[in-house]
């Protein structure tokens, strides 16, 4: 795939600061970036927004927004404040996206995380809307389920988005989170048609991994076929850009300029968006 079509996640360079992310991408042909509020805790979000753009980089999300259940309504509340203040932040930065982990809190039962999350959304989608920020669910792998996410399988996402039908409500595919589901093509055919595919996310899945969370691998490293999904989500229509999200230990303790390198490389076989 041609790299104007790519976007980094500021999280995949972890230990650069927002001003080497961008100079980095912009450096490797990359066209977007997705901002972690992690990288750009404590910086004028204003003067980042300009680097974006002098740059030369599409913004295309905030990284992360959700996080919406609790055991009390104190916690729950928070979440909606916290939420908010990330809308903020996107409206500042100039991304038109907030992507949402939505939030599973230990303790309690799945169905209670999960209507704790409709109602988390519920209440924040009028601010998302007055400041024009899309917002994207993006369910996770069911071994996230009791602590990270109640939302574990595109059809999950498919089925809450559907029922609070508001338009800047979708969903962000993440090929590590959804490349075990049978009927997984199904499904980001049912996500397209309905207008909900809001974002695609690509890194792999090994199933030898050292960690749960930091060990992620470069598209072909893994079992999740990301060239056989990526080929669903284009023949569905999705024309947006193809994002890079590892988590990696061992990527991380690289020189991030070759990591770049090799993340530009494991990208090639994949699929620009198609042009009318």
């Amino acid at each position: 795939m041609d790299l104007h079509h790519a976007a980094i996640h500021t999280f995949t360079t972890k230990p650069w600061s927002i001003d080497q992310c961008i100079d980095g991408y912009a450096r490797h042909g990359f066209g977007g970036i997705s901002v972690w509020r992690e990288t750009v805790a404590g910086q004028d979000l204003g003067r980042v927004r300009k680097k974006m753009s002098d740059a030369g980089l599409a913004g295309v999300s905030l990284v992360r927004g959700g996080f919406f259940t609790g055991k009390t309504k104190e916690q729950r509340d928070a979440a909606i404040v916290e939420n908010r203040k990330a809308i903020d932040e996107a409206e500042a930065l100039g991304l038109p996206m907030i992507v949402l982990v939505c939030g599973a809190t230990p303790g309690q039962i799945p169905s209670d995380n999960f209507l704790q999350i409709e109602q988390g959304l519920e209440e924040i989608l009028p601010y998302a809307e007055a400041a024009g920020i899309r917002l994207a669910v993006e369910p996770l792998h069911p071994m996230y389920a009791g602590d990270r996410s109640a939302v574990c399988s595109l059809r999950d996402a498919n089925d809450m988005v559907e029922r609070l039908a508001h338009p800047l409500l979708g969903i962000a595919v993440d090929v590590y989170h959804v490349w075990w589901e049978l009927d997984l093509q199904e499904q980001i055919d049912r996500c397209a048609d309905e207008e909900h595919l809001f974002a695609f996310h690509v890194c792999d899945f090994k199933p030898d991994m050292s960690h749960v969370l930091l060990d992620r691998g470069l598209p072909g490293e893994g079992v999740a076929n990301v060239g056989v999904i990526d080929t669903w989500v284009r023949d569905a229509g999705f024309a947006g850009m193809t994002e890079v999200e590892i988590f990696s230990n061992r990527y991380w303790a690289e020189d991030q300029d070759e990591f770049l390198k090799k993340i530009a490389a494991s990208l090639q076989p994949l699929k620009n968006p198609y042009q009318d």
